[in-house]
């Protein structure tokens, strides 16, 4: 179990520029790979997550890995711009909102599974249930 022990992204290959975003678009030179406890990834999220806490996301990604108020503040703003409005349809909703392209729809169901599983463990840690819907 990885338990956010991963500040950033251990498979960095990828740039996760997405070309096509004009409202945030891509310094050439970054990368836009996961950072931070949620790994906040592509230059979309790290252009609105910097404009809303205050820091300049595009041209300074690494910001998240290095200062850890901001990393938390990424975190907060992720969870609280797309994960917080779907908390009542279950954690499915959850895995769809945080990582639904990678691995929900069939892509990678042993991910799947075993999110599923360290979310059942800790909520058995914390004496709560579950709930429906744990599968994307």
């Amino acid at each position: 179990m990885f338990d956010f022990c991963y500040i950033e992204e251990i498979n960095k290959s990828n740039r996760y520029c997405d070309e096509q975003n004009k409202q945030y678009p891509c310094v050439p030179g970054k990368f836009y790979y996961g950072r931070g406890p949620i790994q906040l990834t592509g230059n979309g999220n790290y252009g609105a997550a910097g404009k809303a806490i205050g820091f300049d996301g595009l041209r300074a990604p690494e910001t998240v890995a290095k200062d850890p108020v901001v990393s938390f503040k990424t975190a907060l703003w992720f969870w609280m711009t797309n994960v917080h409005p779907v908390m009542n349809q279950g954690f499915g909703a959850t895995i769809q909102r945080i990582n639904g392209a990678v691995e929900c729809g069939g892509k990678q169901p042993a991910q799947v599974q075993a999110r599923i599983g360290y979310y059942k463990d800790y909520c058995n840690k914390f004496g709560v249930a579950p709930g429906p819907n744990l599968s994307c």
